[in-house]
């Protein structure tokens, strides 16, 4: 299970609870630690699913059967594109902050 759909989970059990999802309480409920930045994004796109609350066994069962290690190319094309989804998101996080600049300095004058 990759990280957002840890956070995916989360999010669905807090609101199957009736509790709004937030940073601190996904963070609170996740297993492994994770960057905020992934927890934040995940958030701003989630839906409540209440139906996604847990990890499909399948799912789980491939991971566990490979007995292969990936390749060093898989593993590079794995980075890259962390790496790219990690870029998008900044590049994102930064045109909102500009747009509420622009924003700021126009009741400002």
């Amino acid at each position: 299970m990759t990280i957002i759909d840890e956070i995916l989970v989360c999010a669905n059990q807090l609101a199957n609870e009736g509790k709004k999802p937030t940073v601190a309480l996904i963070k609170a409920k996740l297993a492994k630690p994770a960057p905020l930045p992934s927890i934040i994004s995940t958030l701003k796109t989630w839906q409540h699913d209440p139906e996604f609350i847990s990890v499909t066994q399948e799912e789980d069962i491939e991971l566990n059967s490979e007995n292969t290690p990936p390749s060093s190319e898989e593993v590079k094309l794995i980075i890259q594109q962390t790496l790219n989804d990690e870029l998008a998101e900044m590049k994102r996080e930064l045109s909102d902050l500009k747009e509420l600049i622009k924003q700021l300095s126009k009741r400002l004058k």
